[in-house]
């Protein structure tokens, strides 16, 4: 059976999204801002109210263990820029990617940008994909739109795991805590 090449990423990119949905469905609020480590980015308050990530613009060492609430922010950054060059539109800067809050707001803008890339991927011929991208390779010609989206499904694949990982590691460390003080 021949197949259309946007098919195969289509599939790829649904395949990840299925797993992502396992953790969206089973997130809590408190999920987003507990703190794995004492070595932690996470989301913070500013002072007018809204959400401002952790950030170095050079990688520090360690490297931070994430909150899921920073790996979201950060999913609906790179996404949102994404999105902003596959549509030929001016790509936001960092600081303009607002996170909407613990829970919900999250999880429904999450599912937003997914519904906003599938009609990306709707729109993409075969053609299309042989076009140079404009993302995340600024503009080198040896990277096409295929490129751009294999690496939307592999990076969202990272941070699927990660934020599953968390929401694990989260329900467990809440187990053994429950454990131990019914000792």
């Amino acid at each position: 059976m021949s197949v259309s090449r946007t098919e195969l990423p289509r599939w790829q990119f649904e395949f990840t999204w299925s797993l992502f949905e396992y953790h969206l469905e089973r997130l809590e609020p408190e999920d987003f801002l507990w703190e794995p480590a004492p070595l932690c980015w996470t989301m913070r308050r500013a002072s007018d109210g809204t959400w401002v990530p952790d950030w170095a613009d050079t990688e520090p060492d360690p490297v931070p263990v994430p909150t899921i609430a920073w790996v979201s922010w950060h999913i609906g950054w790179w996404w949102s820029v994404t999105l902003d060059h596959a549509r030929g539109r001016t790509p936001r800067d960092r600081t303009d990617i607002a996170w909407p809050g613990e829970g919900a707001p999250t999880v429904e803008w999450l599912r937003d940008l997914r519904t906003q890339w599938l009609e990306v991927l709707d729109d993409l011929t075969d053609t299309d994909l042989d076009a140079t991208a404009s993302f995340p390779s600024q503009g080198d010609p040896q990277y096409t739109v295929a490129h751009m989206v294999a690496w939307v499904n592999a990076e969202l694949m990272k941070n699927v795991t990660e934020i599953g990982q968390l929401r694990l590691l989260r329900a467990a460390s809440a187990s053994a805590s429950a454990a131990q003080s019914a000792v």
